[in-house]
């Protein structure tokens, strides 16, 4: 069996033989059920096309308006860069920070290096440095949040609606219509397909690895590579090593995964309570100033009839995070003590927490918005507290606990078992 017709689960480690599938059919592991790959047809065609729709339509998402306010004749409105430069200029750099990282510059480089790749192939040439450009594309592609902040928009609406005549900016609808494209370009793109072409065009060979008897990679001396999956055996003697097709560092498992998960978890726990407590925006107007936490926030939209918009902000900002940090809680301790309880659902828990966590970034989006557009001085003004960064901080961490974790973990207690049985 070479190298070429077999590959490992990303999550369980299992080794397994690819199979051709039919048109829209997906191959999923036969241990944990992680999806390992699908059939698109014209999947690189179709990424391209989409992707150069997105990109024209960023552009214009960027040059125009999102939304503004008008209080007795007078307009104000701002994009979405504007937004930030206002936080930026109120002091607030770490939260101006995150919103221009995962609105404006992650999704442009998701975008940029998804052309990069593809475009060449189109016309039948090699990109230069595709392992460089396919890290870009893996790196941007979690921390572009477009969909996060389009709900986030919504939200701000129905609260900015309480206070003045709302005007729906052309920006907007540029932004709803690149986070579909951008959806749609993530659901066509393959992975599988991309480096075929590469390795077709610039006569790659297979690494010609014989697999062992062995049931998972690791057993087998062979590192698996979770960017682009290619098998590849190490220098002799050495834990880790280079994908020699995309170059990612690889190793049999995350190095410290365990230690920096609970490192990442603990921070946000201790960030959780100023983010939940401490007050997350300052309205001051002619009849005084009033602070806001989360909760007082979901309580406002809950009784001013929004209360479906309530529940998805509930959702999103109190109860994710913290059901985020519970379950990575459950999943770090039990994968510490090997414990071989309910792998498969442990194994489901991790991937829900990596498709969630990303959505309690939706408060931070709206009190973005929220803080440009309310500069009435002589009305009403709103800034972001200290909540805000403290929340944002959650996120991200969070997020790196998430990614921090090492789930073939999981499945480790069984293969040590099979090991001293045999």
């Amino acid at each position: 069996m070479t190298a070429a017709r077999l590959i490992a689960c990303h999550e369980c480690d299992l080794l397994q033989r690819e199979t051709a599938l039919p048109i829209a059919g997906v191959a999923r592991c036969r241990r944990c059920g992680a999806e390992l790959y699908r059939s698109r047809p014209a999947s690189l065609d179709r990424a391209l096309a989409l992707t150069l729709a997105a990109i024209v339509l960023f552009i214009v998402a960027n040059t125009f308006p999102v939304v503004g306010l008008s209080v007795n004749g007078d307009l104000v409105q701002t994009t979405l860069f504007g937004a930030v430069r206002i936080l930026y200029r109120d002091g607030m750099w770490p939260l101006a920070g995150l919103v221009f990282v995962t609105t404006l510059m992650m999704p442009l480089l998701r975008m940029l290096a998804m052309t990069y790749l593809l475009l060449p192939l189109r016309l039948r040439r090699l990109p230069r440095r595709p392992d460089l450009g396919f890290r870009i594309l893996e790196l941007a592609a979690p921390w572009g949040m477009t969909e996060v902040l389009i709900l986030g928009m919504l939200v701000a609406l129905v609260k900015l609606a309480h206070i003045a005549t709302v005007v729906t900016g052309v920006a907007m609808w540029a932004f709803g219509a690149v986070m579909l494209l951008l959806a749609a370009a993530a659901s066509a793109f393959d992975v599988r397909d991309l480096w075929a072409r590469i390795d077709a065009a610039s006569h790659a060979r297979g690494s010609g690895v014989i697999a062992a008897s062995a049931t998972t990679a690791a057993r087998a001396g062979l590192l698996v590579c979770h960017s682009c999956g290619l098998l590849s055996r190490p220098a002799p003697h050495a834990h880790e090593g280079s994908c020699p097709r995309c170059g990612t560092h690889l190793h049999f498992r995350k190095p410290a995964s365990i230690a920096r998960t609970w490192a990442f978890l603990i921070a946000a726990m201790i960030l959780y309570i100023p983010a939940n407590l401490l007050p997350v925006m300052d309205t001051s107007s002619l009849f005084g100033s009033e602070e806001d936490t989360i909760l007082s926030g979901v309580v406002y939209l809950w009784t001013s009839g929004a209360r479906l918009l309530a529940c998805v902000v509930f959702i999103a900002s109190i109860a994710v995070p913290m059901l985020k940090i519970i379950a990575m809680l459950f999943l770090v301790s039990s994968a510490q003590f090997h414990s071989r309880w309910l792998r498969g659902w442990r194994t489901r828990i991790y991937r829900l927490v990596e498709i969630v966590g990303r959505w309690s970034m939706l408060d931070i989006y709206v009190i973005t918005l929220l803080v440009a557009l309310v500069q009435f001085s002589s009305l009403a003004t709103i800034k972001a507290g200290p909540a805000a960064v403290a929340f944002g901080a959650v996120v991200v961490l969070t997020m790196f606990a998430a990614m921090s974790f090492d789930p073939r973990l999981i499945w480790d207690a069984v293969e040590k078992d099979r090991g001293q049985s045999s």
